[in-house]
């Protein structure tokens, strides 16, 4: 397991929080750390495409981003 934290836009209250934890909890094996507005810090497995996390926050409707 790995790290990822995501820089997350126009996450403003915690419904948006909440859909985007339901988003990345989707994404197989994924594990949620910490979800606050701007930002999410998940445990991912090895082999899970850090644009599959992107992707499925940008599915819930949120631009996002990896932060290195």
């Amino acid at each position: 397991m790995r790290e990822v934290t995501l820089r997350i836009e126009n996450m403003h209250c915690g419904a948006c929080v909440k859909r985007v934890s339901q988003a990345l909890e989707r994404v197989g094996g994924v594990q949620i750390g910490e979800v606050r507005v701007g930002a999410a810090r998940v445990q991912a497995p090895d082999d899970t495409p850090e644009s599959a996390l992107v992707s499925a926050v940008e599915k819930a409707g949120y631009p996002a981003t990896v932060e290195r």
